[in-house]
This record gives C-alpha cells, sequence and structure tokens, in this order.
C-alpha cells in the first residue's frame, strides 16, 4: 500500500484514466485490493466512473466474488445498476463467475 499512498502524496490523479482497467479503483476491486480501494476512496475516488474491461469497480469487484469489496462499495454509493463493460452489469458479472 507504501506505493500507493507515495504516488497519490505526489499528486497521482487517484480518478486518471486509462489501460484495460481504465482507473485504479476498478483495477484494485477486480484485484482484491480492499485497503486499497478504501485508500482510494478516501482520496476521492469516483466510485462510479466507468470505462475498461469491467465497466466500473462494482462490475469488477463482483466478477472476482469480492464480497467484501462490494458491500463496502455499496455502502459508498456505488450505482447497483449502472450498465456497461464485459458482462453488462454487477448481478451479470457475479453471476457469470459463480459468486
Amino acid at each position: 500500500m507504501a506505493p500507493v499512498r507515495d504516488l497519490i502524496s505526489k499528486g497521482m490523479d487517484v480518478n486518471a484514466q486509462s489501460g484495460i482497467y481504465d482507473n485504479a479503483l476498478q483495477a484494485a476491486s477486480f484485484g482484491g485490493h480492499q485497503e486499497i480501494v478504501k485508500i482510494l476512496l478516501d482520496e476521492g475516488a469516483d466510485i462510479n466512473i466507468q470505462g475498461g474491461r469491467y465497466g466500473n469497480a462494482l462490475q469488477a469487484a463482483s466478477e472476482g466474488g469480492y464480497q467484501e469489496i462490494v458491500k463496502l462499495l455499496l455502502d459508498k454509493g456505488a450505482d447497483i445498476n449502472m450498465q456497461g463493460g464485459r458482462y453488462g452489469n454487477a448481478l451479470q458479472a457475479a453471476s457469470e463467475r459463480g459468486h
């Protein structure tokens, strides 16, 4: 987590978009990195930012079966009905992967 904190402290934009995951919150959610998700949200990451392979952070966490991250994102205001990405929505992502 130190590299994430270091990058943020040096001015890295937590909502920068590019690449397969499109943004850091989606990448951390897909990887199951709950503490990094918390840091990014505390630093102002847009919970509903869209783009990339999984559409948004909630879909990425749902695809990976990361129940605690899904709960955290929902508690913080993630749009449960947001559309987009590989699976279309979070329910389809969780269902397709058997979660």
